[in-house]
């Protein structure tokens, strides 16, 4: 087991937001709740705060509805139809549901808005990555299948050395996590949370 270069390692924090996994956030409101979900900024938490103490990095990606003209959210089609419920101030820039859980107060060193499923499009956090010296990423949060894949095949593709943290991640569905973790292993090194906090220094 090769021990990691803390100095050089990120956590990404993947959607862990109010409003996706508070009961007050519009995810509860239009009845998409997802309890293993609930389960994850425990454990984020932890490996966040030994990560930090050995030395590295925590970055959050924050999904968020920007508004238009009118201050309606701006939603691609394909979510609108997934989720019709959005209305006016879900997940808007600076607000409370587009806000990390309070288990990630003052955990959090930087935080980047993202549009779509991976933490990469449209972001700074490549810029923001390699700036901090940054090698290698662990990617955890949700959803399984979606936020998280593709963050992981992001950032497989710009050569950053990739774990998935298995048990800090969910989705909609035992299946689907299960399924998407084995896809990953093509692309990442797929390790549970205390074997990944085994790794630093």
């Amino acid at each position: 087991m090769t021990v990691l270069v803390a100095q050089k390692t990120a956590l990404l924090v993947i959607d862990l937001q109010n409003d996706f996994l508070d009961p007050r956030g519009a995810y509860a409101r239009g009845g998409d709740t997802n309890p293993p979900a609930l389960l994850l900024p425990a454990r984020v938490t932890e490996v966040a705060r030994a990560l930090k103490a050995a030395g590295g990095m925590v970055v959050a990606s924050q999904f968020t509805l920007w508004p238009d003209a009118s201050g309606e959210p701006m939603v691609s089609p394909h979510l609108k139809a997934l989720r019709p419920y959005l209305r006016k101030g879900d997940f808007a820039p600076g607000s409370w549901g587009q806000q990390n859980v309070d288990a990630l107060a003052g955990l959090v060193d930087t935080a980047v808005s993202k549009v779509a499923y991976s933490a990469f499009f449209n972001t700074q956090l490549d810029w923001v990555l390699r700036r901090a010296g940054i090698e290698t990423v662990a990617v955890c949060g949700i959803v399984t299948n979606g936020g998280v894949a593709s963050t992981v095949r992001d950032a497989h593709m710009r050569d950053y050395r990739t774990f998935v943290l298995a048990d800090g991640c969910a989705a909609f569905g035992e299946e689907r996590h299960q399924v998407s973790l084995a896809d990953m292993r093509n692309v990442a090194e797929v390790v549970d949370c205390a074997g990944f906090i085994q790794r630093l220094p």
